[in-house]
């Protein structure tokens, strides 16, 4: 089969397309055809051999991925060869035409989801219902601030946030950005390249504050987002990219609450409660990932600078 495979950690040059062998799954793995492989930032985070999960090498990249179920070791017993799935995590890597996956590892792909969405489910989705459920433990009637809210994670926080019945404000940088928040259900967006967004945001959130963040650049927002934070809010670090300076002070005053997350640090019982409410709101209609751009295998590479370089607007997929 064909494969990316990664021998030194480096920029996304190092990712190149190799011929590698196919054996059978055993025990509880589960071989999976792939349709589509998602990319994601923690994607590229883990290529450069920085990141506190950097793999051993050599490595096949992807966590995320939908396809059809090849074949079943003996010890599997919830998958059958032609289900339709997605990944939750990969044995092999997704970044190729078919990978070993644990059991555990699979969700079900309802067949009302294209492959493609199905590649943009998991990291996403996982992320953001972690962040606003299992973490801060929003509730309806809540207001909740979702920065790069036209991304992968901020799109599925959105629906979800909307879905629970909380007032969703987004923020974004680019017109079709805003457009595609709204469009997805936010209530308010704003525009964070402007300097003055944070009291629009204010304003907007009236004498309280916002309830919760989702905070995807936490080195370059945290300690402002206290700003707009209302008294015993919580703020959910999902992204950052670098240090920054920070007055605790902040988080004293208003009784504040930061909660840092890592999708990889999940115990299996909050996975499956993910998995649970994802094939619901797929099922239902009220979870739509967005797919914003295809690559071939052979242009990993260059889905790995757009993910990082562009706006996101939604998933970037890999088509084996």
């Amino acid at each position: 089969m064909k494969a990316i495979v990664v021998k030194e950690f480096g920029p996304p040059e190092v990712m190149k397309v190799e011929e590698v062998p196919t054996a059978e799954p055993q025990g509880s793995q589960v071989l999976v055809r792939i349709h589509a492989a998602g990319v994601n930032p923690v994607d590229t985070y883990l290529r450069t051999g920085i990141h506190a999960h950097a793999p051993k090498l050599p490595y096949t990249p992807g966590k995320d991925a939908a396809g059809v179920v090849e074949s079943v070791g003996d010890g599997v017993t919830k998958w059958k060869a032609g289900d339709r799935v997605y990944t939750a995590n990969s044995i092999s890597g997704t970044y190729a035409e078919y990978s070993f996956v644990n059991e555990v590892d699979l969700g079900r792909l309802p067949d009302n989801v294209s492959f493609e969405q199905g590649a943009g489910v998991w990291t996403p989705y996982a992320t953001s219902y972690r962040a606003l459920f299992q973490k801060a433990k929003a509730v309806s009637g809540e207001t909740v601030l979702i920065h790069g809210a036209s991304g992968g994670v901020g799109i599925a926080a959105v629906q979800w946030a909307k879905n629970a019945g909380l007032k969703v404000f987004g923020t974004a940088s680019s017109s079709e950005g805003k457009t595609l928040v709204a469009n997805c259900g936010a209530d308010a967006v704003f525009d964070h390249s402007q300097e003055d967004y944070m009291d629009e945001i204010a304003s907007a959130a009236g004498g309280h504050g916002v309830d919760v963040i989702i905070e995807m650049l936490a080195n370059a927002n945290l300690e402002q987002d206290f700003q707009v934070l209302g008294m015993f809010g919580r703020i959910t670090v999902v992204g950052n990219r670098g240090s920054l300076e920070f007055t605790p002070r902040l988080a004293m005053t208003k009784d504040a609450t930061i909660y840092g997350m890592s999708l990889f640090n999940s115990p299996q019982i909050a996975r499956d409660e993910i998995h649970t409410a994802i094939f619901e709101g797929l099922t239902k209609g009220y979870l739509n990932p967005i797919v914003s751009r295809q690559f071939s295998l052979g242009d990993a590479a260059k889905a790995h600078h757009e993910v990082i370089e562009s706006k996101a607007l939604g998933k970037i997929v890999l088509l084996p």
